[in-house]
């Protein structure tokens, strides 16, 4: 069975060719995920391959002409709606055509809620009471969803096939368990087998780097909608040889233009990724010049600094094109809030705790924790840092 699959997937990621992907994206009345006569599309909805974001038509109907984007298609969720099954699909890009459908259903429109932000899991067995403790504190707090910033398992850099799928199969059994819609983006220990020196992974390997966390949980850069807000997850991880660092590959970058373009000017964005924009862990830790966590990497010759977005100026002049309040990222294992004030726009770069333990940096100690964010009339308040004991 194991060697089906991976051929399979060595199709669809190796595949020269594109697909022409078409369906519908439809409200789905009785909850069975297939589109009855009596259940009508739902217009306005992105839909995107990672690559392209068409728009779809009066009647929920949608065609991805030529795509040549990574295997998944998913759409935007739309305010109002939330998925039947899921927000993604997977498709063979070694055929010619294929069919990807949605089906929704409605939810009520919020001009109130409030959201977790996580980050840094690292789950494995010997963490996984701290990922039971979050999950607890979660229900406790009731949010509407959660967002998860990334080093969502140990580690899958440096460990062979076996023990790296493991803990992605673990954190998707795991986060499956919280009540509440998680919406993940990928860290650095999410890239799986690059530290080939360690993993003994060959770069042929079907699920080398990103595949891995696409094969998993889908999409590593998307966006949705929810309460009057576009919320866009996005990959703040390149890698180069044995290493990674801090950066929006120019694919995504595109991708980024056009999912915007498909929302209305003056719709708040709020970003969510693993490496940070902006971060002050830099001043509190110093240089290191040596090391897994060395403060410089060399980004295709150049030297530039590893553990923030090295083309953070890049993306967030982009997003400028609508209202950008707020920015979230983990990585560092420290809460930090920077306010980023310029003409015409106020931008909060944020980051939360980890999850999976408290952390001691140069004789600071930094708590364990989870930050809640309540939303109202369109106003995001500072957040709420909550201790994981």
């Amino acid at each position: 069975m194991k060697v089906i699959l991976l051929t399979s997937l060595l199709l669809v990621c190796f595949s020269s060719g594109a697909v022409t992907v078409t369906g519908v994206v439809f409200g789905d009345s009785n909850g069975n995920g297939i589109k009855d006569k009596n259940e009508t599309g739902i217009k306005g909805v992105a839909v995107s391959d990672q690559v392209n974001v068409v728009v779809t038509d009066s009647n929920g109907g949608y065609q991805l002409p030529d795509s040549k984007g990574f295997g998944v298609i998913f759409i935007s969720m739309p305010m109002g709606y939330k998925p039947v099954k899921s927000y993604y699909q997977k498709v063979d890009v070694s055929l010619s055509t294929a069919q990807a459908d949605f089906a929704l259903s409605k939810t009520a429109a919020l001009a109130q809620f409030k959201f977790i932000h996580a980050s840094d899991t690292h789950i494995s067995d010997k963490s996984l009471d701290r990922f039971t403790k979050f999950r607890a504190l979660v229900d406790s707090v009731k949010p509407d969803f959660v967002v998860v910033t990334g080093d969502l398992v140990r580690d899958a850099l440096r460990v062979p096939e076996k023990e790296a799928t493991s803990l992605y199969e673990m954190y998707k059994t795991e986060s499956q368990k919280i009540s509440q819609p998680v919406w993940s983006a990928p860290g650095n220990h999410e890239i799986f087998g690059i530290e080939r020196h360690l993993s003994l992974v060959s770069q042929q390997h079907p699920l080398y780097g990103r595949k891995m966390f696409r094969h998993y949980l889908g999409p590593d850069y998307y966006s949705f909608n929810y309460g009057g807000f576009h919320f866009v997850a996005l990959n703040s991880l390149e890698f180069e040889d044995l290493w990674y660092y801090g950066s929006i590959d120019s694919v995504q970058r595109e991708w980024l233009k056009k999912d915007l373009a498909a929302i209305p000017p003056s719709m708040p964005v709020i970003t969510f990724q693993h490496v940070p924009f902006i971060s002050g862990e830099l001043s509190i830790s110093g240089f290191t010049a040596n090391g897994p966590g060395r403060t410089l990497e060399l980004e295709r010759g150049e030297l530039k600094f590893r553990h923030v977005v090295s083309n953070a100026h890049e993306i967030i002049l982009l997003l400028r094109t609508h209202p950008f309040p707020l920015a979230l990222g983990g990585h560092h294992h420290t809460r930090q809030l920077f306010f980023l004030e310029t003409e015409g726009q106020q931008t909060r770069f944020e980051q939360t705790a980890a999850v999976v333990a408290p952390v001691e940096d140069e004789g600071f100690n930094m708590p364990s924790g989870i930050t809640v964010y309540n939303v109202k009339d369109g106003k995001i308040d500072l957040g709420t840092f909550v201790k994981i004991k």
